[in-house]
């Protein structure tokens, strides 16, 4: 099929099944800012910010939890980066300094091992910031910043870590700030009117933004075109769409072109809420983005203890895949390309959770209703692929037996918990089904039954 510039015609490509199957990407937050990399901690990221509040809002930029916004908060008179930033380099030490220290210092960065830890972890997917909202650019683009010179890398780090990516079996997508830059306009954003009105519009911006995310897809094809903020409303979105899909079919394009794009910046595949897990299935893909703490590039003033935990992760992989998302979870290296123990030791432990239960997880689809209980509280998610319903216990039980209220096997259904090679014994309950464990099941983060055939739901 070739597909023309027109939202008629972009709307009739489909979210492809990789995306749907995959459930877990890995987000890469890693630029200039990782050598300040301070921001003051606030371990709910903005999950607490009203947004239709303009005093909340106007504090959210003031006192960012976001290290990538270093650079916007150093311009807010009054801000924690601000004063940080005086004692620290001294207040006429400008941000464009930083860029030599992290074009030195990320010369050793091993993007192997990045790779290595991704599929570890047992990611999917990985989308890479290529520029971030400070403009500099991650790749040696043909299209250098024409405000401000050497403000991108020599090195390909976006070559190279797609190539690592895909030999380990995963996808890869690209990240690119397409709605700010603040090389060309846009500081400070500090309230609601500003953040509006922070996507520069000139025909210079819309002409070098199209030719960014252009060069990004004939060099890298990408998986994902994950924008962020908006795009200029003279670039002509729909065209990069087209001719996205007719070079890499499977792609898929997220929601947040839309802010001030121009004719058909209102098509996507799937939205992207930010530190929010949705409460329902929805009936369209979503894709949950968020960083392991309250901060997407790496933060050094974040305590160890502000990071999701393992079993955190784990619980919110299980809820977010129960109605029809994607978990898109960040990691930050520091400025050398060091991948934190802290954050590394996480996602890793996922990746051995995984290795045992993601047949719950990989591949399947909502079930009728997300959630559950067992009897003695503890929350479960459900879901499903064609012959099999999954029933994800979110914690450790005690008991000898679990019983899963509002479901009502059939007399062929076998039970089996995932690492366990028998079926379990079970028997019908007015109220539902109760299923004997094998003995001591070990502690962890969650434990997942698959009840197959399918049973009914009578819950």
């Amino acid at each position: 099929m070739t597909y023309e510039p027109t939202l008629e015609s972009l709307a009739t490509h489909p979210v492809p099944e990789w995306f749907h199957d995959a459930k877990f990407g890995i987000f890469v937050h890693w630029s200039v800012s990782s050598i300040p990399a301070f921001a003051p901690p606030n371990k709910r990221g903005i999950g607490d910010v009203d947004l239709t509040n303009p005093e909340s809002v106007a504090w959210m930029f003031k006192h960012t939890p976001y290290a990538e916004w270093y650079l916007n908060a150093l311009h807010i008179d009054g801000s924690p980066v601000q004063r940080h930033h005086r004692e620290t380099y001294g207040a006429d030490y400008p941000y464009a300094a930083f860029a030599a220290q992290f074009a030195e210092l990320s010369r050793g960065c091993d993007l192997e091992a990045w790779a290595d830890l991704f599929a570890r972890a047992g990611a999917r997917y990985v989308v890479f910031v290529t520029k971030h909202h400070d403009g500099f650019l991650l790749w040696p683009s043909q299209r250098p910043n024409p405000h401000r010179a050497a403000w991108q890398t020599e090195r390909d780090f976006v070559g190279e870590l797609s190539r690592a990516v895909r030999a380990r079996g995963l996808r890869m997508g690209l990240y690119y700030s397409g709605g700010i830059d603040w090389t060309f306009h846009g500081l400070p954003i500090d309230s609601i009117e500003t953040f509006l009105g922070s996507i520069p519009q000139s025909d210079e911006y819309a002409a070098y933004a199209d030719a960014h995310w252009r060069e990004l897809v004939e060099r890298y094809e990408p998986a994902v075109l994950w924008n962020d903020i908006g795009y200029p409303e003279k670039a002509a979105p729909a065209h990069l769409f087209a001719d996205y899909y007719n070079r890499v079919p499977d792609g898929v394009v997220n929601n947040r072109f839309m802010i001030g794009a121009g004719p058909g910046g209102q098509h996507h595949d799937f939205v992207t809420p930010e530190y929010t897990v949705l409460d329902h299935i929805a009936a369209r893909k979503w894709e949950t983005v968020r960083g392991l703490g309250g901060s997407f590039g790496f933060n050094r003033a974040e305590p160890e203890d502000h990071l999701l935990t393992a079993a955190e992760i784990v619980h919110m992989l299980a809820d977010v895949t129960s109605k029809n998302g994607n978990l898109l979870l960040n990691v930050g290296p520091t400025a050398n390309g060091l991948v934190p123990w802290a954050q590394a030791s996480r996602i890793v432990a996922v990746g051995q959770w995984l290795r045992a239960n993601g047949e719950a997880i990989y591949g399947t689809r909502p079930w009728r209703r997300a959630e559950g209980r067992t009897q003695d509280g503890t929350e479960v998610r459900f879901t499903r692929t064609r012959d099999a319903l999954y029933a994800i216990v979110l914690g450790s039980v005690r008991a000898t037996d679990v019983m899963l209220a509002g479901i009502e096997p059939s007399a062929h259904t076998e039970v089996h918990l995932l690492g366990y090679g028998q079926p379990l014994r079970w028997r019908r309950h007015d109220d539902g089904v109760r299923i004997a464990l094998p003995g001591d099941v070990p502690a962890g983060p969650a434990f997942a039954l698959r009840l197959s055939p399918e049973p009914a739901d009578r819950g």
